[in-house]
């Protein structure tokens, strides 16, 4: 199986284990401070972004980042609202199609960008309903990232659903 199938299969299975039961503002401030403590253990400089429903429960801007990381999210974000799939998992899909969001989809690639950093946020009996986004490491390691964080929260064993 090829590296690209490899992660598909377990960004599914991370997509589907990866669910809250119930998401608050309380939730938000947990997740987003633990994604800037794991950051801050890397060395990263990360843009943090948590939104329910078209509204910003947790957003911050580390020190090094730039306004240009801002825009990542945003457009990593707009990538996981429409598809309710990771970023990094549709970028993955598309590179197996030889296809791009712009031609298969009509996103503009300035409001929408397939790359790694982007999470649906899944609360049980509801599904999406936002997202978990970073920016500003490499898109395979902003995307493992959040899933660790996640898993973390949940009680889950981050290992278990890590890409290999």
């Amino acid at each position: 199986m090829a590296e690209h199938e490899r992660d598909l299969a377990r960004i599914a299975l991370q997509e589907q284990r990866l669910v809250f039961p119930r998401f608050d503002a309380a939730t938000a401030w947990d997740i987003g401070c633990r994604l800037k403590a794991a950051a801050e253990a890397r060395g990263a400089a990360l843009v943090i972004d948590i939104q329910v429903a078209g509204r910003t429960l947790f957003h911050h801007a580390m020190p090094g980042t730039t306004p240009d990381n801002a825009d990542w999210v945003r457009r990593k974000r707009n990538v996981v609202l429409r598809f309710h799939r990771s970023s990094y998992a549709m970028g993955l899909m598309l590179q197996q199609q030889g296809t791009t969001l712009e031609a298969k989809y009509a996103a503009d690639p300035k409001d929408h960008a397939s790359h790694g950093g982007g999470f649906p946020l899944r609360v049980e009996g509801t599904g999406c309903v936002g997202s978990i986004t970073v920016s500003g490491i490499p898109q395979r390691e902003d995307h493992g990232l959040v899933v660790g964080v996640i898993a973390e929260h949940l009680g889950l064993d981050p290992a278990g659903l890590a890409l290999d």
